[in-house]
């Protein structure tokens, strides 16, 4: 069983900075895959930046250019650097770690980012 433990949520202006982390339990952290989902009011939850194993990285259309994930393994802990933050990232972000055909799957309990216009 693998803990998720995400922090650094809070209240921001539009266009503030903030930085999401996400400290894993996993003694062999490196070999997860690692996601930052976020799910609004009314809204599904969407996948919003991952990072594999071996370190490639894609992010939804709607951040590029403003969010930057990242990963040190030897603190098994994921970032979410959020630059130039819109009301619309209002959400609750959520850290997720899998390992694909292993049946690994495993969120956190996650954390509130609120963007105040």
């Amino acid at each position: 069983q693998v803990q998720l433990a995400e922090s650094g949520g809070g209240l921001v202006q539009t266009g503030g900075p903030l930085r999401l982390s996400c400290a894993a339990s996993a003694s062999m952290f490196s070999i997860f895959d690692m996601g930052w989902y976020r799910q609004a009011p009314g809204k599904q939850r969407e996948l919003v930046a991952a990072i594999t194993s071996g370190g490639s990285t894609n992010y939804v259309d709607s951040v590029k250019g403003r969010f930057t994930i990242s990963r040190d393994n030897a603190k098994k802990t994921v970032y979410l650097q959020m630059n130039s933050l819109k009301p619309e990232d209002t959400a609750v972000y959520y850290c997720n770690a899998k390992k694909r055909g292993f049946g690994m799957d495993y969120w956190g309990k996650g954390t509130l980012v609120t963007v105040s216009s």
